[in-house]
């Protein structure tokens, strides 16, 4: 019998399925995405109190931007947490705040789907942040080329900052930007006045990090994801969380005083006892040395003082708007 030759051609393999929609919104994980409206909102009202006047496309623009560009960092963490292997080993016991979005581990999306995803959405906030530069001046070229690194190093390698104990002050970094951007987009320039006021925001969204990495923190550490939750511990956590918390209002605090913000800035001060409500919790949870699940009201309570930081402080500069 005459054997088939070597040369042969093998059959094509079939082309990857397009990405389900209902997959693709999992994957930018649209929960999140709150905490980066309120950074706007806050930008935004920072800008209409200084009374140079205000551009509602701009600010619509902006927002539309700084989500496209968080859900492109989602997509990019989901895309290089599948290749390591850390959200495949992670049973997500406090889903869906930790874990990742799942996506990939239940066969919805591949490892590649979430990284065409993350490239899409990314050239999108490319080419939305180069006409937003033209109408607002070219500080927003500076600022989004800062942010979309933040958004890549975070989690791509060679740097991996999640991996290096800098996953903490480099989403710190990135929302401080988000505030600032939104207020420069209006004034078309840096200010102090958003430069100091977004500080405790950033400050309270780190925490975000810092306390969602504890229950990722055993798988984390088998795939060599040396985060800061990974470095410190629980306890070590619970200190770092506190002083996050602590430094956050106080930095408002000091700032008021200073009169940098306007003299109803101590709105934002209605995160404090939501802050502090967790860091209990948190504490709590290393002295009994309880499950990971006992972290679920805590984490709970950490985004909402993000988001009521962001919003009564938004709320407090747009007081001073309409006295103008």
């Amino acid at each position: 019998m005459r054997q088939p030759s070597s040369d042969a051609v093998a059959p094509a393999a079939p082309p990857p399925r397009p990405l389900a929609p209902a997959a693709a919104w999992r994957l930018v994980r649209p929960g999140f995405l709150w905490v980066t409206v309120a950074g706007v909102l806050l930008g935004s009202a920072m800008a209409a109190a200084c009374g140079c006047g205000f551009d509602a496309l701009r600010a619509a623009v902006a927002l539309a931007l700084a989500l496209l560009a968080h859900a492109a960092a989602n997509a990019w963490n989901d895309h290089h947490d599948a290749v390591s292997g850390a959200d495949a080993l992670n049973p997500a016991p406090l889903a869906p705040f930790t874990g990742g979005s799942r996506v990939i581990q239940q066969g919805q999306a591949s490892a590649a789907d979430a990284r065409r995803l993350a490239l899409a959405l990314a050239t999108l906030v490319v080419l939305g942040g180069l006409w937003l530069a033209l109408q607002a001046g070219g500080v927003l070229v500076v600022i989004g080329l800062a942010g979309l690194l933040l958004g890549w190093a975070y989690s791509a390698p060679p740097l991996r900052l999640m991996a290096r104990g800098l996953g903490e002050l480099a989403v710190a970094a990135a929302w401080w930007l988000i505030v600032v951007g939104a207020d420069a987009t209006q004034r078309g320039a840096w200010h102090l006045v958003p430069a100091v006021s977004a500080v405790p925001f950033a400050l309270l969204v780190a925490n975000i990090l810092l306390i969602n990495g504890v229950p990722d923190a055993p798988f984390d550490a088998r795939v060599a994801k040396r985060t800061l939750a990974v470095r410190l511990g629980p306890a070590g956590v619970a200190a770092a969380y506190t002083a996050l918390a602590l430094l956050a209002h106080g930095a408002l605090l000091v700032a008021w005083r200073a009169l940098i913000p306007p003299t109803t800035a101590w709105w934002g001060l209605a995160s404090a006892p939501l802050s502090l409500a967790a860091a209990a919790r948190l504490w709590c949870f290393v002295a009994r040395g309880e499950p990971v699940t006992a972290l679920r009201p805590a984490i709970g309570l950490t985004i909402a003082a993000a988001l009521l930081h962001a919003l009564a402080l938004a709320a407090a500069f747009v007081a001073v708007a309409l006295q103008r």
